[in-house]
């Protein structure tokens, strides 16, 4: 704690002889190069650079695994140019990396996209920690606007895909602005999981232990006993689990964040219900009339096998993989793209796998017609493929996995038979009027269920992300870092030159101009006394008017003469905030536009004259 303490006071070293601009620049050098610690160096010979040393300080720290200090040297450089975008998107990179401070990423991000809404990078952050909250939709409108601005950006393209597919991150049960480690929680979700399971276990084994007793030995008050008996192991497997758990008042939201944590707990509660009342009406002998019973010891035998059965469906339904898979394929050149466009081929594929296997419980239910369908489920399949240069990518991702083919063609051949079957039934060909061909039918289907089986064992025990993935949204992996792209917030802030400064420094007035309620507004400010502080930014005395405009949107600009070189002019547009303690607007400059007047008015001269030479 000491050291992190030591580096919010002073996060750089003292500086020695030579340019800080340069030293910045070997310093950003160093990180395009992953060295994040000769950049640490670097920087701290570089004292004095506005906010841009403070940034790559940051970016090292968070690099290193340091985020305490990440976030106190972004920070640092905040305080130092509070209108800098690129500050700003540097502590809503840092914040986000911090536990409970989620909420704070976003409003720093939010403010770097009302700053710099012409770069793509603030909206990618804003983009992330929305897709991070389980926020879609403001996830693709971030992620889409990012995409506007830079078509090229492969983060923006990657996550966009996942915004799409409803993509849910591991800790998913985990809210951002929760003051707390997602490990905490983490573990409570363990616990909660282990619970639900040791419960269901349990009163599944006592049920048909019960079944046995009363309907093949014919002892049907030892199996209520029985039954009875067991059910208090219940509260003792939760008295036990329950002093685990130390985050309480977490849990309830944790079950709404964690749908399928939801359904787990619920189907736990309604076993013991079910359970109660089949013990309480245990026949002494089975008899096919009575429907009551067997539904409840169906429920309470088999919905462990129900759940994960039921869950690899229903994430495979969710949001929209045709799309997604577009996304991905467009970054050919990205390894977290090949893996989502992998993963977005098997959800596509066990969404195939599930509309047939519907259509045959459908058909065998006494809706034949329904299932003469069948064949448009791998024609639909088949469409879903990418147009253009991103279906090379999908291409190659399904060459290369020869499971995913073979399942393909199973659901091929599933769904012929399925289709042949039901034209044969309206016909009425008694061949297939006692209903075991649509039992051959599910013969095809279950192979492929095999198989997602296997793919599913193999992708738990891929461990790094680096192997094969699953059929299911948890397989698709989040992009990080920049790609090839220079990160924004590590950008060298705007020069003022020396005309400018000494414009600034004798004009003692400019001009100013921001957006109010009515349209475009230009005022006269007071250049204060300290006209352009060592960091490049500028503080004036504005009236109140120009206050409350900035409060709305703080992207101005000043205009400004030099009373000595009439001639030279200049326009600084930059992002002003106001400073409560001194009263002035601080404006950080974004661009300078510098107009050459000399060889325009010399121009107009010879031609005045009658001189017509050109350059």
């Amino acid at each position: 704690m000491g050291s992190q303490r030591e580096v919010h006071e002073q996060p750089v070293p003292p500086s020695v002889p030579g340019d800080p601009r340069e030293r910045c620049a070997k310093a950003a050098a160093l990180l395009e190069l992953d060295r994040p610690r000769e950049a640490i160096e670097a920087i701290g010979q570089a004292n004095g650079v506005a906010d841009w040393g403070y940034r790559l300080l940051s970016l090292a720290f968070e690099r290193l695994g340091r985020d305490a200090e990440a976030v106190a040297a972004a920070e640092e450089a905040v305080r130092t140019a509070p209108g800098s975008w690129a500050a700003r998107l540097r502590l809503g990179a840092a914040l986000r990396r911090v536990p409970g401070r989620g909420w704070e990423a976003a409003v720093q991000a939010d403010r770097a996209v009302g700053y710099a809404p012409e770069e793509p990078d603030p909206h990618v952050l804003a983009g992330d920690l929305a897709l991070l909250r389980g926020e879609h939709r403001e996830a693709e409108a971030s992620y889409r606007a990012a995409l506007r601005l830079a078509d090229d950006h492969p983060l923006a393209r990657v996550n966009l895909g996942l915004a799409l597919l409803r993509w849910r991150p591991p800790r998913g049960h985990h809210d951002p602005a929760w003051p707390i480690d997602p490990r905490e929680t983490g573990r409570v979700r363990d616990v909660v999981e282990a619970w639900s399971r040791q419960v269901r276990v349990l009163l599944a084994v006592a049920l048909a232990v019960a079944a046995l007793l009363a309907f093949r030995i014919g002892l049907a008050r030892t199996a209520g006993a029985w039954g009875v008996a067991v059910l208090a192991g219940v509260p003792a497997i939760t008295f036990r689990r329950g002093r685990e758990v130390r985050l309480w008042r977490y849990v309830p939201r944790m079950l709404v964040r964690d749908p399928w944590l939801g359904v787990s707990v619920s189907a736990a509660t309604l076993a013991v219900v079910a359970y109660v009342a089949a013990i309480a009406t245990l026949p002494p002998v089975l008899t096919p009339s009575g429907t009551a019973w067997p539904v409840l010891a169906g429920f309470v035998l088999l919905n462990g096998a129900a759940l994960p059965f039921l869950r690899v469906p229903a994430r495979a339904w969710r949001g929209r993989p045709v799309r997604a898979l577009a996304e991905f394929a467009a970054v050919p050149m990205d390894r977290t793209a090949r893996r989502n466009v992998g993963a977005a081929l098997w959800i596509l594929t066990v969404r195939a796998w599930s509309a047939l296997v519907a259509l045959l419980v459908v058909g065998a239910l006494g809706g034949p017609w329904l299932a003469l369908a069948a064949p448009a489920v791998p024609v639909a399949l088949a469409l879903a493929r990418p147009k253009g240069t991103a279906a090379y990518c999908s291409d190659l991702a399904l060459a290369a996995d020869r499971l995913l083919v073979a399942t393909r063609h199973l659901l091929t051949l599933a769904s012929v038979a399925l289709a042949a079957v039901a034209a044969m039934t309206l016909l009425g060909l008694p061949a297939v009027t006692g209903g075991w061909a649509w039992s051959a039918c599910a013969v095809p289907l279950a192979v492929p269920a095999g198989a997602l089986a296997l793919r599913t064992v193999r992708a738990a025990r891929d461990q790094d992300g680096r192997g094969v993935p699953g059929p299911w949204c948890a397989a698709l992996a989040m992009r990080e870092g920049r790609g090839t792209r220079p990160p924004g917030d590590t950008r060298a802030p705007v020069v003022l030159d020396g005309g400018v400064r000494r414009a600034l420094a004798r004009s003692r007035g400019v001009v100013l101009a921001f957006a109010d309620w009515e349209g475009p507004r230009t005022l006269a400010a007071e250049v204060a006394a300290e006209v352009v502080g060592a960091d490049g930014e500028l503080r004036l005395a504005a009236p109140a008017e120009a206050w409350e405009a900035v409060g709305r949107d703080p992207r101005v600009a000043v205009f400004v003469t030099d009373p000595v070189e009439r001639r030279f002019w200049a326009e600084v547009r930059g992002v002003a905030v106001g400073d409560a303690e001194t009263g002035v607007l601080r404006i950080t400059p974004k661009r300078v536009l510098v107009p050459h007047h000399g060889r325009y008015r010399d121009r107009r001269r010879r031609h005045r004259h009658g001189v017509t030479r050109t350059r």
